[in-house]
């Protein structure tokens, strides 16, 4: 029987219990975890702007996970482009207030950036993973408005039982022309930082019987 990997999960009280790693199939999504975009200002007029962190508040994914072979383990996610909620905005000459969320998203979710009425998804699998849970890298292809493109994402256990992670992904790759404003003085830089974070583990469903 193939070795489990042992890590801790974290519970919203902060108690920490042991929690075994076994091969399996794991679901993910906001209940297990979180999922958060940050930008960053480029350009002349960028001490007026902010740089933001945004969160997906709608995604699902699969884990499988192969203790012994960790090559042949694998992990998809799917995110609902309208999901994108902006929770923070920092520097800038003001605080962002909820109606300037409000237009940051509607922005994100026009034809110029996301395009979310004909790109309702944004999707990532797997095809090669290497290291151990304590460090690891996921190479991957990554699918927005219709563009996919291979990425790298980077990951591993921080020791109290969270697997986070990160992967830097640059907009116009995907067709995407970074948000400018005041004729280009301030704009959005061209990478985002793309940060996860599992901080619970839920077995999937096994699948029913057939139907007759």
């Amino acid at each position: 029987m193939p070795a489990p990997l042992r890590t801790r999960t974290t519970r919203p009280s902060r108690t920490v219990i042991s929690v075994t790693v076994s091969a399996g199939t794991y679901r993910l999504g906001p209940s297990t975890g979180r999922l958060l975009i940050k930008t960053s200002r480029a350009g002349l007029g960028r001490k007026a702007g902010h740089d933001l962190t945004i969160e997906a508040t709608r995604w699902s994914g699969e884990a499988v996970v192969v203790t012994d072979d960790p090559g042949r383990s694998s992990v998809t996610v799917t995110v609902e482009a309208g999901s994108l909620t902006v929770r923070e905005g920092t520097g800038g000459l003001k605080p962002l207030t909820d109606a300037d969320k409000a237009e940051i998203k509607r922005t994100l979710e026009g034809e110029a950036l996301l395009h979310t009425a004909q790109y309702p998804t944004i999707t990532f699998h797997s095809t090669r993973i290497t290291g151990t849970l304590e460090s690891f890298e996921i190479t991957g292809e990554l699918t927005i408005k219709g563009r996919t493109q291979p990425v790298t994402v980077h990951g591993g256990s921080d020791g109290d039982g969270t697997v986070c992670g990160w992967s830097t992904v640059t907009q116009s790759i995907w067709g995407i022309k970074p948000y400018a404003a005041f004729l280009g003085a301030l704009k959005l830089a061209d990478d985002v930082r793309i940060e996860y974070a599992v901080t619970e583990l839920e077995p999937a469903p096994e699948p029913g019987p057939p139907s007759a």
